[in-house]
């Protein structure tokens, strides 16, 4: 039987930092503690992440953040078995900022020293959460990554698809940069459409003839761009109405590439493993309400159970990093200080990579 254990995880692979404490075991943990600092207002003039600005920030934030998250669990670290950080995949500066300080702190306290994959953590995030059993069907979908990745164990990943340029989370950023709206993008968007009309624009579903689970957002973010054109041209200006329509009108193209690309990764899925009957979303795009629920209803029609995490642990978050960790801990996977920040880091390392790089870090 395994022995509950305590692990403190510390994230910074983008524009997040965040340390969290999470105590049990793999099949019964419970998070004590989850801090993030986010850096919205840091790159807000620049309308993306910034990498160097994103780097210092980490750099300033991260022992704040542990400290809080030791604090808001009531534990010292005498109390912690072992430390948990994304070692990769994304942006290196701040993966650096991560790795450096958790060596640090092994060093220092002589506690095991765990390298996490960032995708790991999301992909793992429902087991957290829900408890649901190996296997199962993620769709990882956020601002640097989207794949659909066959879940069989907690080092055991299939990718069946994934996006070729930009996630859609990074397409819903640029959106909003081309319809002047403030960054972070998914919730702006969001919040616009709702009063929007998703018929207004005839966009296109990129790949939705293609048999395969793979996607493309890239032309869906042009023609948003050529859209907007034609009625600044047509009314000298973009009326607020209109703005909406076009949110409404893109959200509404992504939502529906998610949902039929679910359904052929769904099959896929099964027919490798028959006997598959969940399917969960996490990433930050999973905290957008009309995606959800479309994905959501996709699920009941198939008989399939969907699970999605609370939406803090959605977004970026240490608590995933820190439960990937106590699993990685219970199965002997301890690091050394050789452990090195990963900018890109595949789950599956036997499919070719995706084309194609985000803001976030590559396609991985």
């Amino acid at each position: 039987m395994s022995v509950p254990m305590t692990i403190l995880g510390i994230e910074s692979s983008c524009d997040d930092t965040a340390a969290a404490v999470v105590r049990g075991v793999p099949s019964n943990a419970h998070v004590l503690s989850n801090v993030v600092f986010g850096q919205t207002d840091a790159h807000a003039a620049f309308g993306g992440v910034v990498p160097e600005i994103a780097a210092r920030a980490h750099a300033e934030k991260i022992d704040l953040a542990i400290e809080g998250a030791l604090s808001q669990a009531g534990l010292g670290l005498d109390k912690i078995d072992a430390i948990a950080v994304t070692a990769g995949p994304g942006l290196v500066g701040g993966v650096l900022s991560g790795v450096m300080c958790a060596k640090g702190l092994s060093a220092a306290t002589g506690l095991p020293l765990i390298g996490v994959n960032h995708l790991a953590g999301h992909a793992l995030t429902p087991q957290l959460t829900d408890g649901i059993a190996f296997p199962y069907v993620m769709l990882l979908v956020s601002g640097g990554h989207c794949q659909f990745l066959l879940v069989q164990g907690h080092d055991d990943y299939t990718r069946l698809g994934g996006t070729i340029d930009d996630a859609p989370g990074e397409a819903f950023d640029k959106t909003a940069r081309i319809l002047a709206l403030p960054q972070p993008g998914g919730p702006s968007v969001e919040r616009h459409a709702k009063a929007g009309n998703d018929r207004a624009f005839a966009l296109p579903r990129p790949l939705l003839n293609r048999d395969d689970c793979n996607m493309s957002f890239s032309g869906l973010k042009t023609a948003i761009l050529r859209a907007r054109d034609d009625v600044i041209d047509q009314h000298g200006g973009l009326p607020s109405s209109i703005r909406s329509d076009l949110c409404a009108s893109f959200q509404a193209a992504v939502r529906d590439v998610l949902v039929a690309k679910s359904r052929k990764a769904m099959a896929a899925a099964r027919a490798l493993t028959p006997e598959i009957r969940s399917f969960a979303v996490a990433g930050g795009v999973a905290a957008n309400g009309t995606i959800r629920s479309a994905l959501e209803a996709f699920c009941a029609e198939t008989d399939t159970t969907f699970v999605a995490p609370p939406l803090s642990l959605c977004t970026d978050n240490a608590a995933m990093i820190a439960y990937a960790g106590l699993i990685r801990l219970q199965h002997g996977q301890i690091d050394d200080m050789s452990l090195t920040a990963r900018p890109r880091w595949p789950l599956d390392q036997t499919s070719p990579t995706l084309s194609g790089s985000g803001k976030k870090g590559a396609k991985s």
